[in-house]
């Protein structure tokens, strides 16, 4: 096969995508024999010995009448069988591996079937509009098991698993209120034209364009040319690359294979309707979600697995205006949204400024931004004067009404990290803090702090948040939580590490690790030293 020139591949795709945060390892090798060639005309064998298995009896007709979707599906399986193109007869022990592993884990499949069910009908149809392999709506279970919150250990975020920088350059908006990476249409389309683009460059081979995605075309390239001057094949089976990437493709033929032919690997599928589950609502402004999900009679949790790119209470101030909605509830929704007063859209409280406040502090008592505050007050730069009254939007439930909101979603994540006997102590965030500073004054394991706090080792911290940190230490005698600051101190005169520990009621030789000095070096007067303290707790 001809590839395009090595400088010209990469000037054009210079974008790797890391790889998705809950796609499993098969727990050791398979013994089963080859399956058997999967052609077209065994899928549709297939899609009849299969009916009962992707519908249970008790769920069919006594007599199958005529077909209630727009092209005569009857579940979202038979429509991606017929949309497969790749080559799923690959004899590989990769392969059989991936398929041994989903067949012993029925259990993982319904879960993520569960989780498709919202997404799956909406991907297939788009990847048909581009004239696209079916197998491609099944890339989700291999990045992320279709779960619209996952982020990973390399800031890999939604069912996609874009990173930051790919997600703009494909057009994803990221900002305190919206992340387009977790949303399902921005989402969807910017990963179809990554895999386009890729899979042209690759002169149309997707297991190619699929490798990239995953690796990097920059590497994928590389193993290619380094086969060519060894005489060897240059196909993807042939290539060296790195384990995740070797087992990335089998992944999803063994995906694949298994939705052509779930009886023959000992798997039943979910059913899954082929009716597109959302409708799309332009509702254009800010909307309170839990007010969305009155209005369409549906819980607050699935507008939040509709619409996972808003972070917040609400939908992002400056857009996209247009939410998902269940497909059968979208008429009462737009009903509701006709007549709904544009200041009952969010709650609005008054708020007056206190001595000591500043823009930020309010914004974050109200879960909102300086920027929101500023724009619905007329105030420009960061001057506000004691006394004065604020118009603030503001969530119009208690926090815990949004349960997956992003600052939810972090304080589950991190009331359920500790092992059985651990104390948590509460980190409160200040400017200029990272994760290593803070990992470090703690002795612990950056990694493990990004996780208890679902967070990735390079995440940029947002001073105010509220870190948890397990540790092995004994549980203070007031039973309290510890709330954990840092804090600058002034070295005077007369001082001592001793003097300054007990006041501060820390360890002499903690002062000592925080800030790199010897227990016995002589402190000068106007020396600042970083210390860690629990504010509840100083002398």
């Amino acid at each position: 096969m001809h590839y395009v020139p090595l400088l010209c591949l990469l000037s054009a795709i210079s974008l790797p995508l890391l790889s998705g945060c809950e796609s499993l390892q098969p727990q050791g090798a398979s013994t089963e024999s080859n399956p058997p060639p999967i052609t077209r005309a065994a899928r549709m064998d297939a899609d009849v010995r299969n009916d009962g298995a992707l519908r249970p009896e008790h769920q069919r007709k006594a007599e199958d009448g005529p077909d209630e979707t727009d092209d005569g599906y009857d579940t979202v399986w038979h429509r991606l069988r017929d949309s497969f193109k790749l080559d799923l007869d690959v004899n590989d022990e990769r392969v059989r591996d991936q398929l041994a592993w989903y067949s012993r884990n029925q259990s993982y499949m319904d879960r993520t079937a569960e989780r498709a069910r919202r997404y799956l009908p909406y991907i297939i149809r788009e990847i048909e509009k581009r004239d696209m392999p079916g197998e491609l709506a099944l890339l989700p279970l291999v990045e992320s098991a279709y779960d619209p919150f996952a982020y990973s250990h390399g800031r890999a975020s939604g069912i996609w698993q874009f990173i930051p920088a790919t997600g703009r350059a494909f057009g994803m908006e990221q900002n305190w209120w919206y992340d387009g990476r977790r949303d399902i249409i921005s989402a969807t389309q910017g990963a179809l034209s990554y895999l386009e683009r890729l899979s042209g460059r690759f002169d149309g081979d997707y297991e190619l364009a699929l490798a990239s995605y995953n690796a990097g075309a920059g590497r994928v390239l590389r193993a290619i040319r380094r086969n060519e001057r060894q005489g060897r094949p240059t196909d993807y089976w042939n290539l060296h690359l790195p384990r995740e990437t070797r087992h990335y493709v089998p992944k999803l033929i063994a995906l694949a294979r298994i939705v052509a032919d779930p009886e023959a690997h000992g798997i039943q599928l979910e059913p899954i309707p082929d009716d597109p589950y959302f409708e799309v609502v332009d509702i254009g402004g800010q909307l309170d979600l839990a007010q969305a999900a009155s209005m369409a009679g549906v819980g607050v949790n699935e507008i939040y697995r509709l619409n996972p790119g808003f972070n917040r209470w609400a939908t992002a101030p400056d857009g996209p205006h247009r939410l998902l909605v269940p497909a059968d509830s979208a008429d009462r929704f737009r009903e509701a949204l006709t007549t709904l007063p544009e200041d009952q859209r969010v709650s609005w409280r008054n708020y007056t400024i206190q001595s000591g406040d500043t823009l930020i502090s309010i914004a974050r008592s109200f879960n909102t931004t300086p920027d929101v505050i500023r724009q619905h007050n007329d105030i420009r730069g960061h001057t506000i004067r004691k006394g004065e009254r604020l118009l603030i939007p503001s969530a119009g439930n208690a926090s815990n009404a949004y349960t997956l909101s992003e600052s939810n979603r972090r304080a589950a994540r991190q009331a359920a990290s500790g092992n059985k006997g651990q104390n948590r102590i509460d980190y409160r965030v200040n400017a200029g803090d990272t994760l290593w500073d803070i990992a470090s004054a703690h002795d612990v394991a950056v990694s493990k702090l990004a996780s208890w706090n679902n967070l990735a080792p390079g995440d940029t911290l947002r001073p105010g948040d509220t870190l948890a940190i397990w540790t092995d230490k004994q549980q203070p005698r007031s039973e309290r939580r510890e709330m954990v600051r840092r804090v600058g101190y002034t070295v005077r005169s007369g001082d001592s590490l001793r003097h300054i520990a007990n006041r501060f009621n820390v360890g002499v030789s903690q002062i000592a690790q925080w800030n790199n000095i010897n227990t016995q070096d002589y402190l000068q007067p106007g020396q600042r030293l970083k210390l860690y303290v629990d504010i509840r707790n100083t002398h």
